[in-house]
């Protein structure tokens, strides 16, 4: 993909279940949206409560909030946290609601979000949760699928749509490493920065990003947005 930047001002919302999700699965294009003047929401379904072993939740939700503002921060996007806890996510009417209530006043020309067959229940819960606002929204924006840590956690991910993020390749991992408290540098390489090689070797590229685009979407060309 490549943005046109002429294109008028748009707003995209990427909505992930933890800090770090929207980060290590498509912060390079967050960081390319954002550049060709687009406004960007990182938006958490969580803050991260359950993911500092041996910390209570307020504490471990007090650094991870910081790393995630500090992230979006070098992004370029506009934090949003909606309010569930992490490893408790739950997918019942008032968390629809509230998941479309969100998305209904953010207005998004394009929403990112969880692949939905993945081994993380928070993830599953927050694909679902945002699938189910996009159908109350009469389907009128492209929905577009992200992959975590592709066969680890997300399976069966076939992609329609890349985007090359060579250019802003170290501002994604500077952000991502921001997250110190997930020991991001232990594993990044072995996870989500094979997938930016091999991704970038699918089209033909240094590294890229993958995307899967709900076939009941409007027509997009990211290549309009980039």
């Amino acid at each position: 993909m490549e943005f046109n930047m002429n294109e008028s001002c748009k707003k995209i919302v990427v909505v992930g279940a933890h800090p770090d999700d929207p980060e290590t699965a498509c912060g390079g294009t967050i960081a390319l949206l954002s550049q060709a003047g687009h406004e960007v929401v990182a938006a958490y379904l969580t803050r991260g409560e359950a993911g500092i072993p041996g910390t209570s939740h307020d504490a471990a939700a007090a650094t991870r909030t910081q790393e995630a503002l500090r992230a979006c921060e070098l992004l370029g996007a506009r934090a949003v946290f909606l309010g569930q806890i992490d490893g408790q996510c739950e997918v019942n009417p008032v968390r629809y609601d509230d998941i479309y209530q969100f998305l209904a006043q953010e207005q998004p020309d394009l929403i990112f979000t969880h692949w939905p067959i993945d081994t993380h229940r928070d993830h599953r819960a927050c694909s679902t949760l945002v699938y189910d606002a996009w159908l109350r929204m009469g389907r009128c924006v492209p929905l577009l699928y992200f992959e975590c840590m592709a066969g680890q956690q997300s399976h069966k991910f076939f992609p329609t749509d890349y985007v090359d993020i060579t250019a802003v390749i170290e501002r994604k991992h500077q952000a991502c490493l921001v997250h110190e408290s997930q020991r991001v540098a232990e594993w990044y390489a072995d996870s989500h920065g094979k997938m930016e090689a091999f991704r970038g070797l699918e089209c033909g590229c240094d590294y890229a990003e993958a995307f899967t685009r709900h076939a009941q979407s409007a027509d997009v060309l990211l290549s309009l947005y980039l």
